[in-house]
């Protein structure tokens, strides 16, 4: 049980570093969470920003579960517990690990417990668990962010790609050694993102959702400097 506790809050403490807001204040000079829609994630690291802090933002916020659900989740003290009958037990260790990371990133001890929406932490778990099914989901958020310049819309289509693409090779293909945790547990984490975006979508739907203008370095908020 030691190794569980030891995983979780090592998780935790990782996705808790605010990578958007150390972005802001060390390298322009600004508290991120003051500007644009007052969240501290990669989403208006983008807007406020520009593409440069967003993509450092976005590289730090997946880089924080991908080392939780592939690394800290390696972790032995002692033995993991049994009981898990119906689901592989290193599977779910490395689930929760990923979450614990995603908590972290949206209520940060380091920031204050106020974050950011997880979006790209919740990724970076997911590459750690399932890398091709992630690499699609990726590539889905990508082709979405460049056509559409809406970051939420991107999340949101790459959030709802992930537990289909997993329904899919599973249940329809028959994959070996996808255990069945990492379906049920996407699911619970798409309707959490989707709930977390509930004030994108109904921008969305009003039609007053903020567009990325360009992917240049924002113009206008920098201070002190540039990355």
């Amino acid at each position: 049980m030691l190794t569980v506790v030891v995983i979780l809050v090592l998780s935790y403490l990782v996705g808790s570093i605010p990578a958007s807001v150390w972005v802001g204040k060390m390298a322009y000079g600004i508290d991120l969470r003051q500007h644009g829609s007052g969240n501290a994630g990669a989403t208006n690291a983008f807007r406020v920003l520009g593409w440069k802090a967003g993509a450092v933002a976005s590289f730090v916020d997946l880089g924080k579960g991908l080392l939780a659900a592939g690394i800290i989740a390696t972790v032995r003290l002692d033995p993991l517990p049994v009981g898990f009958g119906f689901w592989e037990v290193e599977s779910v260790v490395r689930l929760l690990a990923g979450m614990a990371a995603v908590i972290g990133h949206m209520y940060p001890i380091w920031a204050g417990f106020k974050g950011g929406k997880g979006v790209s932490t919740t990724a970076g778990m997911l590459l750690a668990l399932t890398p091709g099914v992630m690499l699609l989901t990726l590539g889905v958020f990508a082709l979405v962010l460049f056509s559409s310049r809406y970051v939420s819309v991107a999340s949101l289509s790459a959030t709802a790609v992930y537990p289909s693409a997993i329904a899919i090779k599973k249940y329809a293909m028959h994959a070996d050694g996808l255990d069945a945790s990492i379906f049920v547990f996407s699911l619970v984490l798409a309707t959490s993102i989707f709930i977390a975006h509930r004030s994108n979508i109904q921008r969305l739907l009003a039609g007053t959702e903020r567009r990325i203008l360009t992917f240049r370095a924002a113009r206008g908020m920098r201070g002190r400097g540039e990355l």
